[in-house]
This record gives C-alpha cells, sequence and structure tokens, in this order.
C-alpha cells in the first residue's frame, strides 16, 4: 500500500516496529530510522546508488535488522504544492520497494533547506555537510511523519 494519508498509513500498519525515512536522490539514498515508540528518528545507513537490486537488498538488510514495519519516503514537490518530474522518481521507487511494507510519500519541499541551515548554523564545513545532508534530511522528513501519526 502507498498513500500520502497519514490515517491510512498509519491503519495498514502492522502493531509494533520502528520505521524507516528514505531521501531517494539519483545519486544516493539518505536513510533514517525512528524508536518503536515512533518519538525521534535518527540519520542511518547513506546507501550510494549503484544498481536498483543492489541498493534494495541493502534496504531489505537494513530493515529487517531494525525490525521496520514501514516506510516514509521523501515527495519532492514543487512549492506551489504541485508534483515534479522528482516526485514521479519518487512514486516508481516507492512501487518497487512496498514489498517491504505499507509506505508514505511525505512532503519534503523543505527538508534539505532546513537541514542544511541547521549544519551551517552548526559551522559545518561543506564537505561535512555534502556527506550528511542525505541522513539528515531522511530524518527531517520521517520526524516530520512520526509527528503528524502520533498526534491524537
Amino acid at each position: 500500500m502507498i498513500t500520502t494519508q497519514a490515517a491510512a498509513f498509519l491503519e495498514a500498519l502492522p502493531t509494533g516496529g520502528r520505521l524507516m525515512g528514505l531521501d531517494v536522490g539519483t545519486k544516493t539514498i539518505g536513510t533514517a530510522l525512528c524508536d518503536a515508540g515512533w518519538s525521534f528518528a535518527s540519520p542511518a545507513t547513506l546507501i550510494r546508488r549503484t544498481k536498483f537490486t543492489k541498493d534494495k537488498a541493502q534496504l531489505v538488510e537494513l530493515a529487517a535488522a531494525q525490525n521496520v514495519r514501514g516506510l516514509v519516503i521523501g515527495l519532492p514537490l514543487n512549492l506551489d504544492g504541485t508534483e515534479s518530474p522528482r516526485s514521479q522518481s519518487s512514486r516508481s521507487f516507492a512501487r518497487l520497494v512496498v514489498d517491504m511494507g505499507p509506505v508514505l510519500l511525505w512532503d519534503e519541499r523543505w527538508s534539505t533547506v532546513a537541514v542544511e541551515r541547521a549544519m551551517i548554523e552548526q559551522d559545518m564545513s561543506r564537505a561535512r555537510r555534502a556527506e550528511r545532508i542525505d541522513n539528515l534530511a531522511a530524518a527531517y522528513i520521517l520526524q516530520g511523519a512520526i509527528d503528524a501519526l502520533t498526534i491524537s
């Protein structure tokens, strides 16, 4: 099941387990994991993209090791909320990994900007920012989703 609706995603999730956030790019896939109580998201492994089958195998291995029950994938929208060519790429990726569990496509319009600002405020070098931005963006995306899922 793939959805953009938090309520439908929540309904489709099996009980217990963690969620994995993904920031899918053309060269890397940033990953993040949340705790089982869905309180906080943390950056995880950066996957350097090669062939999809190898990329997915790494995702499956990480998901199995961390008891992941669902995926939150960043959906890059235009500033006006319409879909972009990158949105279609994220939707295609979601269709290829939906067998790993329910997928929530989450608006990521401001994730990279917010994360980069925070890193600049921490006086992080450009090289260090480039190395960490995808995983931190995945954590930002996942945190937004778990905040929405746990508000009752």
